[in-house]
C-alpha cells in the first residue's frame, strides 16, 4: 500500500449522511470549485434556452431559432465538463480502490424514455451489486453515459430547431425541454456522488485526483477516444 493512499476517512452510514457532513477546507475548495463552474455552464444552457422559448411564444420564429442555436454549444460546454468530472472519479476509484457510497438513480425524476429505462436498469443492478465500491462505479458508469447520450440528442434536435429543418418542430421542441430536464437531474446526480466520494476519499489522494481531472479536460472533444473510454469502463466494471 502506497503511503500516499492515507488514512481512509469515517465514511457515513449513508448517502444522506454524507450530503449534511461538512468538508475538510482543501477539499470543500476542490468541490466548491467544480460545483461552482458545473452550476454557471448549466445556468447558461437554462437561461438561453427559456429565452428561445418565450421568443417562440411570442411569435418570433427567426429569435427564437437564433437563440436555441446558441443552447448547442453551451450543452456541449455542459456535457464535457460532467463527462470529464464523472469520468476522474471513476478512474480515481478505480486506481486507488476508493469506496463511496452511492444511492440508486430513481426513474420517477427523469421525463424522457431514455433517462428512465437507464435509471431503471441501474436501480435493478444496484440491487446485485454486493460491494459499495461496485455500486458507486455503476452508478457512475451509467450517469457518464447518459450525459453523452443526452448530450448529443440535445445538440441534434437544437440544431434541427436552429435550421427550420425539422417536419415536426413541436415534437422536436418537446425533446429539447426533456434532454434539458435529465441533463439537470444528472447534474444534480452528479453534485451528490461528488461530495460522496470526496468524503471517502483520503486527503492525501487530493492532488492526484485533480490532475486526473485536469487530463480529462484536456481530453475532451475527442470523439474516438469517448469510444474507447466507454468501451474500457464497462469492460472493467463487468470484470470487478
Amino acid at each position: 500500500m502506497n503511503d500516499y493512499r492515507g488514512t481512509l476517512p469515517l465514511r457515513g452510514n449513508s448517502v444522506q449522511d454524507d450530503w449534511r457532513a461538512g468538508l475538510p477546507k482543501e477539499k470543500a475548495q476542490v468541490y466548491n470549485q467544480h460545483v461552482h463552474e458545473l452550476e454557471s455552464s448549466y445556468a447558461m444552457l437554462s437561461v438561453s434556452l427559456n429565452e428561445a422559448i418565450e421568443l417562440r411564444q411570442l411569435g418570433q420564429p427567426g429569435k427564437s431559432k437564433l437563440a436555441v442555436g446558441i443552447t448547442s454549444g453551451l450543452c456541449k460546454l455542459l456535457t464535457q465538463a460532467l463527462g470529464g468530472l464523472l469520468h476522474a472519479l471513476s478512474e480515481h476509484a478505480k486506481h486507488y480502490g476508493t469506496t463511496p457510497n452511492a444511492a440508486p438513480l430513481d426513474p420517477a425524476n427523469f421525463q424522457g424514455q431514455r433517462g428512465q429505462r437507464s435509471a431503471r436498469m441501474s436501480s435493478l443492478l444496484n440491487r446485485v451489486l454486493l460491494t459499495h465500491r461496485l455500486q458507486f462505479l455503476h452508478k457512475v458508469s451509467t450517469l457518464e453515459e447518459m450525459v453523452d447520450d443526452l448530450g448529443k440528442d440535445f445538440r441534434t434536435a437544437a440544431d434541427d430547431l436552429a435550421e427550420g429543418t425539422s417536419l415536426n418542430p413541436m415534437e422536436i421542441w418537446a425533446e429539447v425541454d426533456s434532454d434539458h430536464y435529465d441533463l439537470n437531474t444528472c447534474l444534480r446526480e452528479s453534485i451528490v456522488v461528488f461530495k460522496s466520494f470526496l468524503i471517502a476519499m483520503p486527503d492525501g489522494q487530493l492532488e492526484a485526483f485533480q490532475d486526473t481531472i485536469r487530463l480529462q479536460s484536456q481530453d475532451a472533444g475527442v470523439p474516438s477516444s469517448q469510444r474507447v473510454i466507454r468501451h474500457r469502463r464497462m469492460t472493467a466494471i463487468a470484470g470487478e
